[in-house]
């Protein structure tokens, strides 16, 4: 709306798009400061470590379901391991593995046709979680 003008008659709200438009054009401070963080060797060194631990959840994920015969993909460039469960609906095997195991995945069928079938496990999280929760995947499917 124009209603509010400055006291010579031109609108308030061209110079507010402005000025808005110009302070939020981009990355917040906080988010480049992070991004500059990142390319220190320290912050560099501290990134690399997180990835690598993620990388080794997905790898202990990736081992238990295959050493359990299941179709297995990802998990090697991406925190996600992708688990094809025999061509069962991906909410059926999300229920089940809720029920069952007490864990949490993601259906499939939520990235379209190619994903139905199955369903989608995050590496990230705790060692400790990723170890307890493939221990409950290997009770109920091992």
């Amino acid at each position: 709306s124009n209603k509010l003008k400055f006291s010579d008659g031109t609108p308030v709200n061209k110079d507010w798009n402005r000025i808005m438009t110009t302070c939020f054009n981009g990355a917040s401070n906080i988010v480049q400061a992070g991004g500059l963080a990142c390319v220190s060797d320290e912050g560099f060194n501290a990134m690399m470590d997180l990835v690598n631990y993620y990388k080794e959840n997905c790898k202990l994920i990736r081992t238990c379901f295959t050493d359990m015969g299941f179709e297995v993909y990802g998990g090697v460039n991406a925190p996600y391991v992708w688990v094809g469960f025999d061509g069962r609906p991906s909410w059926d095997v999300f229920a089940e593995i809720l029920d069952k195991c007490n864990l949490v995945t993601t259906p499939g069928s939520g990235f379209g046709p190619s994903g139905e079938g199955f369903v989608r496990v995050s590496a990230f999280g705790n060692r400790s979680d990723v170890e307890e929760a493939i221990k409950r995947l290997k009770d109920v499917y091992g």
